[in-house]
């Protein structure tokens, strides 16, 4: 984001948590506000007047109440006219922040339930089953077939098999990709997640699983080393034939063994 929506973010983001603090149904919340995002994708003529830079940011908040009043709840609409009133630099920017509070809203409904570790586990594990099988990632972004068509894949795979927040994000993330690829949408998803709950994110590859105990020597470990709370999400491959690599960030730590037999056939000259 350019400097105006920066600025613009961290002020609608006040009537974001504001609502979250005034005990808003959190579910509901996201729902709406998913919904809204699908109602300015759809209407280019919505989506020029409520962000358009030049009118009064008092001028668009009536606008968003005058179309959106008695359709979603007053917290949601509170949510809404915070974010429209401010100057944006591009439309999708305003689009884009709001999704990101539907987003938080499913994540703060999982924390209230103690279930945050694990939608974040869960999600990152189905964006990996997808990517590793080319029918299914063919099948939930075939952007020919209808939307609930796709969402229902989705929900016939997961259902009583993630929590409620993990299938709630994982449908929205191939029902309405807004077009971005599945992976790209979920790892979104996922930052939005390690900001809101102020984490890290490792993703640790290893040839065989890590046990509980082991992730939690790991994330101690990273957080020792890179300071805070480090939430570790684990991929399994073989090729790999012993150790870890970890990725924090921009950083990469290799401590795999392909990875010393690669140096050592470069050493080599082979």
């Amino acid at each position: 984001m350019q400097g105006p929506s920066r600025a613009a973010a961290a002020a609608s983001r006040e009537a974001f948590t504001g609502a979250l603090a005034a005990g808003a149904d959190r579910a509901r919340l996201a729902e709406e506000l998913f919904a809204v995002v699908g109602v300015l994708d759809g209407s280019a003529t919505l989506r020029r007047a409520v962000a358009d830079p030049s009118r009064e940011g008092s001028d668009k908040a009536q606008l968003a109440e005058r179309l959106f009043a008695g359709k979603v709840s007053a917290e949601t609409l509170v949510v809404l006219k915070g974010a429209v009133a401010q100057r944006w630099s591009t439309e999708r920017d305003l689009s884009d922040s709001i999704e990101s509070y539907a987003v938080e809203a499913v994540i703060a409904q999982a924390e209230t339930a103690g279930r945050a570790d694990r939608l974040e586990d869960e999600l990152f594990r189905f964006e990996r089953i997808v990517a590793a099988d080319p029918a299914l990632r063919a099948a939930l972004s075939d952007t020919q077939a209808p939307a609930d068509k796709r969402g229902d894949l989705v929900s016939s795979l997961l259902r009583e098999k993630v929590t409620p927040e993990t299938l709630v994000l994982a449908r929205q993330a191939v029902v309405a990709p807004r077009g971005r690829r599945f992976d790209r949408v979920v790892e979104r998803y996922l930052e939005t997640a390690s900001s809101r709950r102020e984490q890290q994110t490792a993703i640790v590859t290893s040839a065989v699983p890590l046990t509980d105990d082991d992730r939690a020597r790991l994330a101690a470990g990273l957080a020792a080393l890179y300071g805070g709370t480090v939430h570790v999400n684990t991929v399994v491959d073989p090729r790999v034939l012993g150790g870890v690599k970890v990725e924090i960030g921009d950083e990469v730590i290799d401590g795999t063994v392909i990875r010393k037999l690669d140096a050592a056939r470069r050493a080599m000259g082979a």
